[in-house]
């Protein structure tokens, strides 16, 4: 007799490492589905799985690379700087590792691409009312396109998967971007990645916008001084990537639990410099003090780790203490190690 989809379900869950999750997130589908009759509600939760398992099953071969995702205009011709920026970015990003992930339309996306090469390119496309082609460069490869149906789940995986944005001068989308990754990083709902404005030398579409951004937010007291500790700028590709390098200098990752924050290192600090950071990093601890000892990251690697309760509404100074532990004299890595391997070990607020 053949089994009911139920029937293969409790078969499969039976010695599944997540089990209690996923009969969890059914309950959740049940109770919905108790109360919901509207097909529109239906495609949305569908799509919204779908988008879910699409995004898991093209990620997966590719967890343990680090990825770089460039933001910007698909509006920009090729005969224009900002274009031969981002497609030099993303030379320079895979020359030192990373692959290079896009929205994958025209414009700054195609530059990175290209820049990429087809075999180092992610495309994380989105559904539109009105016909939108991935570029080449994403579109003939296999397994590194991406087609999503809402732009929040589109948004999930550019965060979720990104060791580093890169932000190049745009529009709506582009801004829609950002701020989308500035509140996630500020409210401490993503871990911290370096986030670097990109534009030609002689553009000052960022220092613009920065100086307009400090004196009508930050001087009315809208967001925290040093919230705008979480961007940097740069002009050229090697500087943009040397921004991204020195974030991971010392710091390898970051472990959420509620309030408690674990930064695990490459190294671990002398007492007096531990000291030192009690001191000048008082504002960032919410009780008690930075501690030192030892953590496993997600592959279950012990590594050297800090360890304090964190006050979330000053995720401007974590930013800070991550810039001063990776200037400090201590031995480097032999290598850059996958950053991106932090997000297995997150525990997020539910």
């Amino acid at each position: 007799m053949e089994q009911s989809p139920l029937q293969v379900l409790a078969s499969l869950l039976e010695n599944h490492p997540q089990r209690r999750a996923i009969e969890r997130s059914i309950v959740s589908l049940l109770e919905i589905a108790r109360n919901s009759r509207e097909a529109d509600e239906w495609r949305l939760i569908s799509g919204a799985l779908a988008d879910i398992r699409d995004g898991f099953n093209v990620f997966a071969p590719h967890r343990l690379t680090r990825k770089v995702t460039v933001f910007g205009s698909a509006r920009t011709r090729p005969e224009e700087p900002a274009y031969q920026l981002a497609r030099a970015l993303a030379v320079e990003a895979v020359q030192r590792g990373f692959e290079v992930m896009t929205g994958a339309g025209e414009g700054i996306m195609e530059a990175a691409n290209s820049g990429a090469g087809s075999e180092k390119s992610i495309g994380l496309n989105v559904e539109l009312p009105f016909e939108q082609h991935a570029n080449r460069y994403v579109s003939g490869y296999q397994g590194r396109l991406l087609h999503f149906r809402y732009f929040f789940t589109r948004k999930l995986f550019f965060l979720r998967e990104s060791d580093a944005l890169v932000v190049l001068p745009g529009g709506f989308g582009t801004f829609d971007e950002l701020f989308e990754s500035l509140t996630l990083i500020q409210t401490g709902r993503t871990p911290p990645i370096p986030l670097v404005m990109l534009a030609p030398e002689g553009d000052e579409f960022w220092p613009e916008w920065l100086h307009d951004f400090q004196q009508g937010l930050a001087s009315r007291g809208l967001i925290s001084p040093e919230d705008t500790s979480l961007l940097r700028q740069a002009r050229t590709a090697a500087e943009a990537m040397d921004h991204i390098s020195l974030f991971y200098r010392v710091f390898h990752t970051a472990q959420y639990q509620e309030d408690l924050l674990e930064l695990l290192l490459h190294a671990p600090l002398p007492v007096e410099e531990l000291h030192r950071l009690n001191h000048d990093f008082d504002d960032l601890v919410d009780e008690g003090a930075i501690s030192q000892g030892d953590s496993c990251d997600s592959n279950g690697i012990l590594r050297p780790c800090l360890r304090f309760h964190i006050d979330k509404r000053r995720i401007g100074l974590l930013y800070q203490l991550i810039d001063r532990l990776n200037c400090l004299d201590l031995p480097e890595a032999t290598a850059l190690e996958q950053p991106g391997q932090r997000l297995c070990a997150i525990a997020p607020n539910p």
